[in-house]
């Protein structure tokens, strides 16, 4: 019984970090035989049309609660309401500058709140890559029933290929030309996004960074010197924190709009091809299995997934209930406000290495999932005798400043980079025990994780907009390509009647 007990509990300790495979199935749209009876009655459906992208819904109550709270984290009113306690404490310090539980206060506030949002953020990461996959894996499921039905019209003689070279698109009457933009307030956000994450905007904190260390030996290296820049990249950090758990959020909104437009003429292409072939078989199910991972990368997504659930919520609300705990033994002094900044501030360090590594992770798999439905695209392209290989695909070289942010992402997404961010950690407390946690020994380990997990915050806003372009381009692509096919469809007959059968996605994951 208890070793029975004790395997339950290591089977649960080892599912932390594990990825699964995904078992899609993309909703069938089964044809029959026009009524000879009613020439003129219009097709009967036995289900509504599924012609909308529907995520699947978790099947734990507290999965969902929780994606409804990384939900409101990105809200307007978290952002908004961020800003304003910034400006407040900007305001305060024309009184209070000179303090240094002024200095001190937004210090363990930034700590505190990236805590929080670091846990906000990574299960945003880990929701939109389920997202993703399956996304990829539903498209590749009706994709290869498309190119079933279009190689059975070309061997029936219904389709020549050397018909179909060039061919006009719709007029838009029945589909738009291209996918919904964004709103005005939505392109204010991306091209601020794209300024604070722009690698000339990084270079540039940079360069602030060593102007703040040639003050130095002016200001002979002195706590308040510290806490100028601990103050400065605090609020930064708070600032930067709150805009892009707000611009990921105002970002999958506009996506999943476009993935409706996609999903819609994805279901008329395969109703028009079951039509003209009278082809009754379901779609099959794909599935795509899990990314690799080493032995450190596993310890990585092991710990960020413990940091996506409740696990480090619980874990940061019991740490403030023992520092609130201490407070009198302290007297409330200094030290005790910077206690709680410098747990905070290390874990946020860490943190911060592990987010850019695992969303940079993610978002290649997902990004390989996309470029396989590309793949399957194409095959039907080459079924219906379409040349252009690359159709309703973006191909400009891409920029210096554009190579520059992805060999530097991709440096700092290294699983290595997070090793050596854990032995940057190990040092800086080594150090602070050297100097007995004094003033100075916790400004050492609050000073340069500020300023780390500054740049490396930058750095992540710098790797989403990278992500969120190549995914528009993905977007557009899958969107333009079933345009033209459904515009090589229009010459075709259609003779059978559409039944819908009922959506099966599934998200195959093992819940031991």
């Amino acid at each position: 019984m208890i070793s029975e007990m004790f395997g339950h509990v290591l089977r649960a300790l080892r599912l932390p970090g594990r990825r699964y495979e995904f078992r899609c199935v993309a909703p069938s749209q089964i044809v029959v035989d026009q009524d000879v009876n009613d020439p003129e009655k219009g097709p009967v459906v036995s289900s509504p049309v599924t012609n909308t992208y529907r995520m699947v819904e978790k099947p734990r109550r507290m999965d969902r609660w929780l994606d409804k709270v990384v939900e409101l984290s990105g809200s307007q009113i978290v952002y908004f309401g961020i800003l304003a306690a910034l400006f407040a404490w900007a305001f305060l310090g024309i009184k209070f500058g000179q303090a240094q539980t002024y200095k001190i206060v937004i210090s363990d506030a930034q700590a505190i709140i990236n805590m929080i949002f670091d846990a906000f953020l990574m299960r945003q990461q880990l929701n939109a890559y389920n997202n993703h996959v399956t996304i990829a894996a539903c498209l590749r499921s009706r994709a290869r029933s498309q190119r079933r039905m279009l190689q059975l019209l070309l061997d029936n003689g219904q389709l020549v290929p050397n018909e179909a070279v060039e061919v006009e698109r719709l007029d838009g009457e029945t589909f738009s030309s291209d996918l919904p933009k964004e709103n005005w307030l939505g392109r204010i956000s991306t091209a601020i996004s794209v300024i604070l994450g722009h690698i000339v905007t990084v270079f540039g904190f940079c360069g602030c960074i060593v102007i703040w260390l040639a003050f130095g030996p002016y200001c002979h290296w002195s706590n308040n010197w510290q806490l100028y820049i601990n103050s400065a990249t605090s609020a930064l950090m708070v600032f930067m924190l709150a805009f892009i758990a707000n611009i990921r959020e105002r970002h999958n909104k506009y996506m999943n709009k476009c993935l409706d437009e996609i999903w819609n003429i994805d279901t008329a292409l395969e109703c028009r091809l079951r039509a003209v072939t009278g082809d009754t078989i379901e779609n099959e199910p794909v599935v795509i299995p899990p990314p690799k991972q080493t032995k450190i990368q596993r310890a990585i997504d092991y710990y960020a997934d413990l940091v996506g659930t409740l696990a480090g919520i619980v874990i940061l609300s019991w740490v403030i209930i023992v520092w609130i705990a201490v407070g009198p033994a302290f007297h409330f002094n200094s030290n005790w406000w910077l206690l709680i900044g410098t747990y905070a501030g290390l874990v946020g360090l860490n943190d911060g290495f592990v987010l850019r590594n695992v969303s940079t992770n993610l978002s290649d798999y997902a990004d390989l999932q996309f470029h396989q439905v590309a793949a399957d695209d194409l095959e039907m392209f080459n079924i219906v005798g379409i040349s252009n290989s690359k159709e309703g695909e973006d191909q400009s070289n891409p920029g210096i400043a554009y190579r520059l942010s992805t060999s530097v992402g991709a440096v700092c997404a290294h699983e290595w980079m997070v090793v050596s961010g854990v032995i940057l950690i190990i040092g800086l407390v080594i150090g602070a025990s050297a100097m007995r946690w004094s003033l100075t020994g916790q400004l050492l380990c609050n000073v340069p994780p500020s300023i780390i997990e500054s740049f490396f915050t930058m750095i992540l806003l710098t790797g989403h907009n990278i992500d969120e372009e190549k995914r528009r381009k993905h977007f557009a692509a899958f969107y333009n390509r079933r345009h033209t096919l459904i515009s090589v469809l229009e010459r075709v007959t259609t003779t059978k009647t559409i039944i819908t059968t009922n959506v099966v996605e599934e998200d195959i994951k093992d819940e031991e």
